[in-house]
């Protein structure tokens, strides 16, 4: 079975701790040193029990990263991407569809279309 690539997990491979800040990070494709000064500083700001609270919560709760999650740096980017915002990823695809179809067509009428100069060196290499 494979994972849901866009649900949160617990990174305890690059987690210091638990891998709660680290599966933060890879989450929302933010570095995880930014998540953990982020927290160290909400906590020393005085949500100091919140904090403490919430994150032990979540490392109870939270999943283990499974290990086939991306096969690639691209496809983690990917995701990241799709987590952050659904609809501007849906956009892209849709664009690089729409420009390999018009390639795809570019090319299509190269080689249908009546070109002499085409047919003169497909003779020649004969």
């Amino acid at each position: 079975m494979t994972a849901r690539r866009t649900k949160f997990y617990l990174d305890r491979a690059n987690g210091k701790m638990s891998g709660v800040c680290a599966g933060i990070a890879d989450y929302s494709g933010v570095d995880v040193l930014w998540v953990r000064i982020g927290a160290i500083l909400l906590t020393l700001m005085g949500g100091f029990p919140w904090t403490v609270i919430a994150y032990m919560m979540i490392a109870w709760m939270g999943q283990n990263k499974p290990v086939e999650l991306y096969h690639s740096a691209d496809e983690q980017k990917f995701w990241q991407g799709v987590r952050k915002n659904p609809s501007t990823s849906a956009r892209d695809i849709r664009s690089r569809f729409r420009d390999m179809d018009r390639r795809l067509g570019d090319i299509e009428n190269f080689y249908t279309s009546d070109n002499r100069r085409l047919a003169d060196e497909i003779e020649a290499l004969r």
